[in-house]
């Protein structure tokens, strides 16, 4: 089976290409594997809600509800123990991914229980929990960027865990990310631990960012601010690509990862995440085409990843160097009345409750499950 060509050169121009999805029937059909091999796909995210879905669909957990129902296993056991099982699955299908990349790519991401965004101390001891469950050196344990998740990443690195920061909106908040993961680092190899074997990630949300400024830019509604719409996303992104290269990639400040670097430290790469495009008025291969860059990564929900794939274009690296013309959109935004902070408040509170409300929503249709399936 041959790659597909548009993937291939995505790939090549420095681009990982993840797949944001991941189901029992897409692993046991064989799906995963053939994306591997011709899709370019060297790694896959799972948040609450895709695993929402894939619970709620067709009959491949059935089986495996019915044994844990007969375990006496609660609603929360049940889905630990089904996604854990999915994600190690998954982590074998890309071993050989892992393997030949050096253990940058193959990587398959779990996420830590929403409800804990806000708890450091529990969100660090479930990830230990899921790293141990999964049992795989290809694992990322998907941590959220809130202010409570900032010390919990610092002291999930420090054990050795790879990590990928999740829900990062603002460029400041990239800021302390990084500086979480670079802080993890120096623990970790104060600890004794390998730092070549630790990797990183930070998922930096964009399609969210243009839906919630595109919706303050209609209320506006003035012929400046309308011409806005639908800027907002990419020069945020490549605003937090040029922090990226400040802190790792031979900026003013790469001196300080430099020290750990020698010591066999990985930059903690930029992800491009809700790369989808949500307003059917953008190409729908926007936040591909414009975010190309190298040492990035892009993980892409499957109906965005076969538009790439049938109709997508590359420009070359449409992202360095472009961080005063993404400067000059922001500064327009501010000038026509967006409150860019209060804009990133409110999709990072956003992003933490959508998240709860799917995981509550397969907590209860699990639990209505296992009552159903115990009682047969």
């Amino acid at each position: 089976m041959a790659q597909n060509e548009n993937l291939a050169a995505l790939s090549r121009a420095g681009v990982s290409v993840w797949l944001d999805d991941l189901s029992r029937n897409r692993i046991r059909s064989g799906n995963l594997a053939e994306l591997v091999a011709t899709r370019s796909i060297v790694g896959v995210t799972t948040n609450p809600t895709i695993f929402q879905v894939a619970l709620s669909e067709g009959h491949a957990y059935d089986d495996q509800v019915k044994e844990l129902a007969a375990q006496g296993a609660d609603a929360d056991a049940a889905i630990r123990t089904i996604t854990t099982d999915d994600v190690r699955s998954a982590c074998d299908v890309l071993a050989e991914v892992f393997e030949s990349t050096g253990g940058v790519d193959g990587r398959i991401s779990i996420e830590v229980d929403p409800r804990l965004a806000f708890d450091t101390d529990k969100t660090v001891a479930q990830a230990v929990e899921l790293w141990k469950i999964v049992d795989r050196p290809n694992l990322f344990i998907k941590i959220p960027a809130t202010e409570e998740g900032l010390p919990a990443i610092t002291r999930v690195i420090a054990e050795g865990i790879s990590v990928n920061v999740t829900l990062i909106f603002s460029v400041q908040r990239y800021l302390s990310v990084m500086g979480a993961y670079l802080d993890g680092l120096r623990k970790a190899r104060i600890a004794g631990h390998d730092l070549a074997r630790i990797h990183s990630v930070a998922s930096f949300f964009v399609s969210r960012v243009d839906t919630e400024i595109d919706k303050r830019l209609e209320q506006i509604g003035s012929d400046e601010a309308l011409a806005l719409r639908g800027k907002a996303g990419i020069a945020n992104a490549r605003l937090a690509y040029a922090a990226y290269q400040d802190v790792f990639d031979g900026g003013n400040h790469t001196s300080t990862y430099s020290h750990l670097a020698s010591s066999g430290g990985n930059r903690q790469r930029p992800l491009w995440a809700s790369t989808g495009v949500k307003n059917p008025d953008y190409p729908d291969t926007m936040y591909i085409t414009e975010l190309v860059a190298p040492n990035t990564v892009n993980t892409l929900p499957e109906k965005t990843l076969e538009a790439f794939a049938d109709h997508g274009e590359l420009r070359g690296d449409t992202v360095s160097g472009t961080a005063a013309d993404a400067q000059g959109v922001f500064d327009a935004l501010t000038g026509v009345g967006i409150d860019l902070d209060d804009v990133f408040a409110v999709l990072e509170r956003e992003g933490v409750e959508k998240f709860e409300k799917s995981w509550d929503e397969l907590l209860t249709a699990t639990t209505a499950e296992l009552k159903s399936t115990g009682s047969n």
